[in-house]
């Protein structure tokens, strides 16, 4: 892991245009030793692959979470419950969750009951997009000069929400921390 890297290593489940401007602006910054990912769909997986701006793309969800301290659920809102369900078995104490879902509440509703003890969910919204979409479409300076809003459900862990608002800091967000009912 390099001096600038904050995790060692990092999983992406999601390889849309946020997800896979999220793991082209790590890698670029050096945030991580590793940056994996997970998708559903296998030609998103192929071209994320193709493209090269990943470590490793996983065909499995627990082959890309394996050995993650962060996971960033860049999925749908509505996808968000169904791949907590997948994904709470296969968490370590000490993993950071956060994601990139538009609403919060929804968010914290479903995944605060799934998670294991010692993992700290600390959800995330950057306030930042295209008209484009899928793995090629992403690009490391989507979120610079962009707002990324993070809504930690009380009593989270202030260090992973210190190290999450790092990331986005880092690759060029102003962070705001507010209460999800706010953000909603």
């Amino acid at each position: 892991m390099s001096q600038s890297a904050l995790f060692d290593r990092i999983a992406i489940v999601g390889i849309g245009l946020i997800g896979s401007s999220l793991a082209r602006a790590l890698r670029a910054e050096g945030l991580a030793g590793h940056v994996a990912c997970f998708d559903a769909d296998p030609a998103a997986r192929a071209t994320a692959a193709d493209l090269g701006f990943l470590d490793s793309v996983h065909d499995t969800l627990a082959d890309a979470v394996a050995g993650a301290d962060l996971v960033v659920l860049a999925v749908p809102p509505g996808a968000i419950a169904t791949v907590g369900a997948d994904l709470a078995p296969l968490l370590a104490a000490g993993t950071i969750v956060t994601d990139v879902a538009s609403t919060k509440r929804s968010v914290i509703d479903a995944l605060v009951p799934l998670l294991p003890d010692g993992v700290a969910l600390v959800p995330g919204h950057p306030i930042a997009g295209t008209e484009h979409s899928g793995p090629a479409a992403g690009f490391a300076e989507l979120f610079r000069g962009r707002f990324c809003i993070l809504t930690p459900p009380p009593g989270t862990n202030r260090a992973a929400i210190d190290k999450v608002a790092e990331i986005w800091r880092r690759i060029g967000s102003d962070v705001e921390i507010m209460d999800a009912n706010h953000h909603d």
